[in-house]
Order: C-alpha cells, then sequence, then structure tokens
C-alpha cells in the first residue's frame, strides 16, 4: 500500500495528515514525487493524470485529495476523521464545500491589483466565524477533524506568503484564527508534514510573480 505525495504539494499534504492521525505509518508506505520533474512511470503505471496525491490499495489507484480524506475514513481503523454527531457532520460538509471556493477566493486575491485587503479579509473572516460554531474545542468542529486537515496546509502557506510578501498577518483581530493556528502546531501527526517556510514561500512567490 503506497500513498505518492509531494513534500510542497498542499493538497498531498492533507492526507499525509491523515494517515499520520490515523497511524497508518508502518502500513501506508509514502512515496515522494518531484513535481519539477515527474517520472515517466508515475504516469504509466500509477495515475494517468500525473498528479498526486495517490493512492495505491487493493489494486487500484485513488487520487484527490478531498476523496481520499473520506476513502481513508471508510476503510481503515484509527481514530475517525469526523465525528458522529450528525449536526458536526453537516456542518463538516459545509466547510469542506466552501475549502474549494477558498482557494480559488485567495488565489484572486493575492493577483489583485486593488481592494487586495478587502478581498483578503473576507475568507479568513468565514474562517474565523466558523470556528464559533462549536465550543466543545479550538478546532472547525471543536474536536479535531476532516476539516482541520482540509484547511491547514493552505492556511500554513498563505499565513508565510501574506506575512512575508504584504506584511498581513491572516490571525490579527481573528482571535479564534490565531488559537486554531497555535492549536494545530502542537499536534505532531500535523507538525510532522509541515513544509519548508522559505520552499513554500518561493513556490508562492513564483506562482504569484512577486519578486
Amino acid at each position: 500500500m503506497r500513498l505518492y505525495i509531494s513534500y510542497v504539494c498542499p493538497f498531498a499534504q492533507r492526507v499525509w495528515i491523515a494517515r499520520n492521525y490515523k497511524g497508518l505509518q508502518d502500513e501506508m508506505e509514502l512515496l515522494p514525487i518531484n513535481l519539477a520533474n515527474r517520472p515517466s512511470w508515475y504516469k504509466e503505471k500509477v495515475n494517468p493524470r500525473n498528479q498526486v496525491p495517490a493512492l495505491e490499495h487493493n489494486k487500484q489507484v485513488i487520487g484527490e485529495s478531498l476523496d481520499l480524506l473520506y476513502y481513508l475514513d471508510v476503510h481503515f481503523g484509527g481514530p475517525k476523521l469526523l465525528p458522529d454527531d450528525p449536526a458536526k457532520k453537516e456542518f463538516s460538509n459545509e466547510l469542506v464545500k466552501y475549502s474549494v471556493d477558498f482557494i480559488k477566493d485567495m488565489y484572486t486575491a493575492c493577483t489583485a491589483k486593488e481592494d487586495v485587503e478587502k478581498k483578503l479579509s473576507l475568507p479568513f473572516d468565514y474562517l474565523e466565524n466558523a470556528l464559533s460554531k462549536f465550543e466543545d474545542g479550538p478546532f472547525f468542529l471543536g474536536e479535531f477533524s476532516m476539516v482541520d486537515m482540509v484547511y491547514a496546509p493552505f492556511i500554513e502557506r498563505f499565513h508565510i506568503f501574506l506575512l512575508d510578501v504584504m506584511k498581513y498577518d491572516l490571525t490579527s483581530g481573528r482571535p479564534r484564527l490565531s488559537t486554531w493556528f497555535e492549536e494545530i502546531n502542537k499536534l505532531d501527526f500535523y507538525t510532522q508534514t509541515k513544509c519548508d517556510p522559505q520552499q513554500a514561500l518561493k513556490i508562492f512567490k513564483e506562482r504569484f510573480s512577486v519578486k
């Protein structure tokens, strides 16, 4: 059983976090792919889309980070990625769905020529408000869950980029998001997957054409 990732890919990091959280390190081999120089065998023999993450399991290959999170929760033991509480499950679906818009909105804001701070604020204000939904913990569903795995790799990278390039602290004036950031960085299964800050900054500067 092999999980193909890239150390610099936030989508792959989502599944890497889930693997660690479920304690699957011994049974699920981690195989990093260099996205700048992808081996030809990977597209030919593993993932025809030539993307990460991808999981080889039971003679099939599953891709797409969100699909893989649900797949891991259904097919493997260890801590559940989603709670049983119906209200929390419903809210998790809402937040996972919004994550697609969150990423798009952040990329739009980072390339905007005007009203940049306003465009940056709206997605983070949404998350700040979401963190007030449940009071039984510091995470999106109170307890740590799949939702935190979905957002953490992107918040992590945008935090680095925005502080360096725009001097914009996404936790400023957002106490719940600030606490979420502090608490998630206390979790070994997450910090073991974190990207190198300088490498993440370099990639984002190239992506957004910032010198």
